[in-house]
C-alpha cells in the first residue's frame, strides 16, 4: 500500500455519509475516504453480518468495538476482538471473509 500525495487531512467520520453493503446475512455500513488507489473506511457490521464474498484484497483491519471472525477459504478461522487487528496483502494468503455474530465496528485501510 502506498499513500498517494495529499495534504494533511482530518476526517470527522460522523460527517461522512454511510453507504449500505448487504452481506449474505446482515448489513455493513461503510464510511469511506478515497484517495487514489487508497481506501480508508470506518465500517459497522450489524449483528449476524456475514460477508457475501471471499476477498483477495489486502487490508489492515482494526477492531474498534465488538468481535469478528475472519474465515479463510482454506478453513482457518481467527477471532478478533476490540483492540486487535489483522494485516494481509493482496492475494497474499487464502481469500477471507468476515462474520460478526454480535456486530462490530472496524477501521480498515486498503
Amino acid at each position: 500500500m502506498k499513500i498517494p500525495a495529499l495534504p494533511f487531512t482530518v476526517t470527522n467520520w460522523a460527517e461522512v455519509p454511510p453507504t449500505e453493503h448487504p452481506g449474505e446475512k446482515g448489513m455493513a455500513l461503510w464510511r469511506t475516504f478515497d484517495i487514489g488507489d487508497l481506501r480508508v473506511r470506518h465500517v459497522e457490521y450489524s449483528p449476524g453480518y456475514l460477508a457475501d464474498h471471499w476477498c483477495d484484497r489486502g487490508h489492515v483491519l482494526y477492531v474498534l468495538e465488538g468481535e469478528i471472525e475472519s474465515e479463510l477459504r482454506d478453513g482457518r478461522r481467527f477471532v478478533l476482538s476490540a483492540g486487535m487487528s489483522y494485516q494481509v496483502s493482496d492475494f497474499g494468503d487464502a481469500a477471507h471473509r468476515s462474520y460478526a455474530p454480535r456486530g462490530a465496528k472496524l477501521f480498515i485501510v486498503d
